[in-house]
């Protein structure tokens, strides 16, 4: 069994910012909870994306545990578009040649695509062993579930976790947690 959590809320989360390379702290209401949930694993390794947000969820939800890093489980960099909301860019032409036009496929302004994020996260999911906590972001998880479960119909903003959630994956299935 592989577990894919997404870290706990950050502001930027709360405030619906872009932000995928910015490396921010959870949220006091983040923060809080996370204390509430209650994961019953049977894990032997620990992952995280390195990010802070990530680490301060896996400390939260599992203690003081040995733990691996792997940058490729980072959000995608949204570039030019990072910490700003649809608000503050709706007017930007660049902005909407990304959002109306194959946002998966053309890279953000400084930034990267969603297929090059989804490329690199899925080279290390597949380098991971049974029995481990992932602790990532939404995109990441999103990109996952959707390549190994296509049959199910759903696109990236479908299978996005809310913060702190995430699914258990077996090998042909999967469950919500918690």
């Amino acid at each position: 069994m592989i577990y894919l959590i997404r870290h706990g809320e950050t502001e930027a989360n709360a405030r619906r910012l872009y932000c995928g390379s910015t490396d921010l702290p959870l949220s006091a209401q983040g923060r809080a909870a996370l204390v509430g949930l209650h994961y019953s694993v049977a894990a032997k390794h620990f992952v995280t994306s390195g990010m802070k947000r990530t680490e301060e969820t896996l400390a939260l939800l599992f203690g003081d545990v040995p733990h691996a890093q792997e940058p490729a489980f980072r959000e995608m960099d949204f570039g030019a578009f990072e910490m700003r909301s649809y608000a503050q860019l709706k007017s930007d032409p660049d902005y909407q040649a990304w959002l109306t036009g194959d946002n998966e496929a053309n890279c953000t302004p400084g930034g990267e695509s969603g297929q090059q994020m989804t490329a690199r996260a899925l080279a290390a999911f597949a380098q991971l062993p049974d029995s481990t906590v992932l602790v990532t972001h939404g995109g990441v998880i999103a990109a996952i579930m959707a390549h190994r479960f296509p049959e199910k119909g759903k696109n990236r903003y479908q299978w996005q976790p809310r913060p702190g959630h995430g699914y258990a994956l077996g090998e042909t299935d999967y469950y919500e947690i918690p």
